[in-house]
């Protein structure tokens, strides 16, 4: 019987338990406890691992089988976003103002009740901005703010972490403009984590978590030419 392994101090070599050890129940749920310290969650990443968790909770990390991937090729770009890409007013941003992207993915949502990014959250991801592996991609209109999405980025690989939109079609413009930038730049796949209706109407799919963690170890070491 499957038991959770709770994460001590850092060791090198041995942040984290065999991916086959994460429950069946709740499905995906490796470990808990640890810290977010940017080594971590980079080593985290590199094994198919990522923090969720809300407050009052400890630290949860997660790997789930199978995981949602969107392969830049395969993304569905709609007429309908095209058109809104063309004639709505909206321009997309690289890096300009990542605090308030992750401020925004974690202010309150009509459907959701709290949110997974807790304050230490915040600041974990925002050092990782700083060492220029966390990155956003933003919509503005006007020189507002109206949508966007952040995520970590590994050699060939982009791991979305949230998006927010604060109208219609800004979200998806965003990730979007994540796509052509992740064709530019040679990244061969988006990590969605989990399966939404609204991620596989996009062109998402599921792999098995054994051929995610293969794409990983070809990919995530890889040089990437061009920097955010």
């Amino acid at each position: 019987m499957k038991t959770l392994t709770w994460l001590g101090p850092p060791q090198a070599g041995d942040w984290f338990p065999p991916l086959e050890a994460a429950l069946d129940d709740p499905p995906g749920l490796l470990a808990a406890g640890g810290d977010l310290a940017p080594q971590r969650i980079i080593a985290a990443y590199r094994r198919g691992i990522f923090p969720w968790y809300s407050a009052g909770q400890p630290v949860l990390w997660w790997s789930p089988d199978p995981r949602a991937v969107l392969f830049p090729d395969e993304f569905h770009r709609s007429r309908s976003l095209a058109k809104a890409e063309r004639n709505r007013g909206f321009e997309t941003r690289l890096d300009v103002d990542f605090g308030s992207v992750v401020d925004e993915c974690a202010a309150p949502r009509e459907y959701a009740d709290g949110t997974w990014i807790t304050p230490e959250m915040r600041a974990a991801y925002v050092a990782l901005h700083r060492h220029g592996r966390a990155h956003s991609v933003e919509t503005w209109v006007a020189d507002e703010l109206v949508g966007g999405l952040y995520g970590v980025q590994l050699g060939r690989i982009f791991f979305g972490e949230s998006m927010f939109s604060r109208c219609s079609d800004a979200s998806k413009v965003a990730l979007a403009r994540l796509v052509d930038e992740c064709e530019t730049r040679g990244i061969v796949a988006i990590d969605c984590q989990m399966h939404t209706p609204h991620l596989q109407s996009l062109g998402c799919r599921m792999l098995p978590r054994s051929e995610f963690v293969a794409l990983l170890a070809r990919e995530a070491s890889q040089t990437v030419p061009d920097a955010w």
